[in-house]
């Protein structure tokens, strides 16, 4: 029993050293750990700071591209996604909440500026599982700044956005594929963090995508445990450097009129492809340029049907347009004659002959002048006879055919001259075999518009710093060749007129009233899948290239339109849509003097803003111009087009009034006119079809918002029965 009592003392005893043993050990290294700040080797103190430190990048703007009048093309703009904080654990300060606290409230305030029922908000609000955040799905993202500041002057506990960078394309389907478009590549660091990277990828997005790429800055701060900001933060901030703006040579003005017949013609004839330029004459400078197939930059729809720029990627036969220059070689060589006569029909090659376009039977015999009027393939292998199959082979490389143009745009194709044979260098005199692209059609007419002189296109003006505006990179037009003197050039023009003023001449449907156009027609076989030419009416690329005025040359207009669904119609009648009303509307807002006495019907804007409604309104109608007034206020806040831009004569502009804005009705109004009003009132635009308004989801004189959808369908009006009349006056198929 003692002996027990014992053994409990001694046991006692050594538990009791060992907890003061274990103790003195804990409190010798706490005592340590404070003394030194230190713990197996490593500091305490920079440990914690590293728990709450934070690092965010600051992202860097991409660069702006303009149009040549300053207009914007393409631009980031800042979207917020709103969410919801639901977590009570992250609100420290009862007074200050941070999550939310009321879900009635928070979902009814947030329903005025939502797509969203009140009901479905309440419903996410109060979602089950107790998550940390929630977000609204498509209806609380892509808010913009202006949304997002009215939702935050709400002062509702919880709400938060999350910012996101986004590549905003104002005009919709505008030049798309020479623009291009962005997108966000994902991309993931050593450190296993995901994080996305918005690069170019088509166009002027990718060709210059190092000046408009920025470079993101970073900023490290420290937090609570939540990631608040902690009132007494350090911050280390790397500011961003944003990327450059780009300015193109492209006029909105011209493209908008571009576009606009494009849609008309693809809607009435469908074609596979259709595709035109507009050029300055005597710099090169690239005004317009479109094809459709098109897609929308900002959503890549029908990005699937044709990922091409068929202006400078695709090449073909481009048929007798071609005849162009070999015009011009033969009258530089002194070989062509207009009054000289040739027996036209067919012209045997070895066992080949070559027939001209109404099955071989030819017209007889007729001047060389009626031949280029008539577009007789015999009359260009009868020219390159008289000047040699290796003479013209120098003209062609003069030219630059089978070369780029050096464009800079992405995938340019150079094309290739097929001149091994003789029957192969008699084909291509009349644009057969040989394979070109747009731009080198563009390239080459140049020198027929600019008295020998042959110009390189271009797109890019100047690349600009984003902060300070000084240009970085200037473009000036350049001279890259003389294929032929200035008489020539200028006799080329004169025969070339007449192809639209001679009674045989194939292109008369392209005259414009006004002005005197010196062009060229073209019916190109298209070859198909099986190598071999293509059959049937319809089955050819269509086209038309003109020179206006002819005695002083402004603009050199290239269209083409592949495979049309014709009706009872000659190939002339899409092309034509597109080239007449292009040529004709550019001119006037150029204001270039016509040759007959038509007023000009281009008018300058002054600044309205400030000034009484009625009297804004009857400025603008003694312009001529349409006045649409937003509100019904007495005066003007704002006017689209600004003040100073130029628009033609009947065109609609929109005046903004200081209050109650209501909706218009935009029946039969065309998307240009559409987008005016968008721009005026800060609306978010949606459009499906081509054409022009059948309908539109917010109801005429219903009052407006800013950030409110607008949803119009377009469809065509369609003059099918004026294009059948034309047809049955113009029964010859252009050549």
């Amino acid at each position: 029993m003692i002996e027990n009592r014992n053994n409990q003392k001694i046991g006692a005893a050594i538990l009791f050293v060992g907890f003061a043993l274990l103790f003195f050990i804990l409190f010798s290294r706490v005592l340590f750990i404070q003394a030194t700040g230190k713990a197996d080797g490593h500091e305490l103190k920079n440990e914690a700071l590293e728990k709450y430190r934070r690092t965010d990048v600051l992202e860097a703007k991409r660069g702006t591209i303009y149009d040549a009048n300053n207009e914007v093309i393409a631009e980031d703009t800042s979207s917020f996604t709103i969410a919801a904080i639901l977590d009570a654990s992250v609100t420290t300060d009862q007074k200050e909440p941070n999550h939310v606290t009321d879900p009635e409230k928070t979902a009814k305030v947030l329903a005025k500026y939502l797509d969203m029922e009140e009901v479905e908000i309440l419903k996410r609000l109060k979602k089950d599982g107790d998550p940390f955040q929630v977000e609204f799905g498509s209806a609380g993202r892509g808010l913009s700044n202006s949304v997002k500041r009215k939702i935050e002057d709400e002062n509702l506990p919880g709400i938060t956005f999350i910012r996101q960078a986004k590549r905003f394309y104002p005009n919709g389907k505008f030049a798309s594929h020479l623009i291009g478009f962005t997108q966000q590549i994902e991309e993931e660091g050593k450190d296993g963090k995901i994080t996305f990277e918005t690069e170019g990828q088509m166009g002027i997005e990718k060709s210059y995508e190092k000046y408009l790429k920025g470079k993101d800055g970073k900023i490290r701060y420290t937090s609570d445990l939540w990631g608040y900001l902690l009132p007494d933060r350090h911050e280390m901030v790397a500011e961003p450097e944003d990327g450059n703006d780009i300015y193109l040579t492209i006029n909105s003005k011209i493209q908008t009129f571009l576009e606009d017949a494009l849609n008309e013609v693809e809607a009435q004839y469908d074609p596979s492809k259709a595709f035109a330029i507009v050029a300055e004459a005597k710099t090169g400078k690239i005004l317009a340029m479109s094809q459709r197939p098109t897609f929308h930059p900002g959503t890549r729809e029908g990005l699937d049907v044709n990922w091409m720029n068929d202006l400078v990627e695709y090449s073909y036969e481009p048929g007798s347009t071609m005849k162009i220059f070999t015009l011009a070689a033969a009258i530089e060589e002194g070989v062509f004659n207009a009054e000289e006569t040739y027996q036209s029909g067919t012209y045997q090659v070895g066992p080949n002959r070559i027939r001209d376009h109404n099955g071989g039977a030819g017209w007889g015999e007729i001047t060389y002048a009626e031949g280029i009027q008539r577009s007789s393939n015999v009359a260009m292998a009868k020219l390159l006879e008289k000047m040699t199959p290796g003479v013209f082979r120098q003209y062609l490389e003069d030219f630059h055919f089978g070369q780029k143009t050096g464009i800079q745009l992405p995938n340019e194709a150079s094309g290739s001259i097929l001149y091994n044979f003789p029957l192969e260098q008699v084909t291509t005199s009349f644009g057969q075999g040989t394979t070109v692209t747009a731009m080198q059609m563009i390239q080459g007419a140049t020198a027929i518009a600019n008295n020998g002189k042959m110009m390189k296109p271009y797109v890019i003006d100047k690349i600009a710093d984003n902060e300070t505006g000084d240009t970085i990179i200037n473009v000036e037009p350049e001279v890259v060749g003389e294929p032929i003197s200035k008489e020539t050039a200028d006799e080329t023009l004169d025969v070339l007129e007449t192809v639209l003023t001679a009674e045989e001449g194939t292109g008369k449907t392209y005259q414009i009233e006004g002005y005197d156009v010196a062009g060229k027609t073209g019916t190109a076989q298209l070859v198909g899948k099986d190598g071999k030419y293509l059959t049937g009416a319809s089955n050819y690329l269509f086209s038309f290239i003109g020179i206006a005025p002819k005695d002083d040359p402004e603009l050199i207009v290239y269209v083409a339109v592949a495979q049309p669904k014709l009706e009872n119609e000659s190939g002339s009648a899409p092309v034509s849509r597109i080239f007449n009303p292009v040529m004709r509307n550019s001119l006037q807002y150029l204001n270039v003097k016509p040759a007959e006495n038509i007023v000009s019907k281009t008018v300058e804007l002054k600044d309205f803003t400030g000034e009484k409604t009625f009297k804004a309104r009857e400025a603008y109608e003694k312009y001529g111009v349409d006045p649409v007034i937003i509100g019904t206020g007495n005066k003007i806040v704002k006017q689209v087009p600004a003040a100073g831009e130029k628009m033609l004569q009947g065109e609609k502009a929109v005046l903004l009034t200081s209050d109650n804005w209501t909706m218009p009705d935009m029946t039969g109004w065309a998307i240009r006119d559409v987008m005016k009003i968008t721009e005026i009132v800060g609306l978010k635009l949606s459009y499906s079809g081509t054409g022009y308004v059948i309908s539109q989801n917010i109801e005429t004189d219903s009052v407006l918002k800013e950030g409110q959808k607008l949803i119009v369908q377009l469809e065509q009006q369609g003059n099918v029965e004026e294009a059948n009349e034309k047809a049955k006056e113009d029964s010859d198929q252009p050549r």
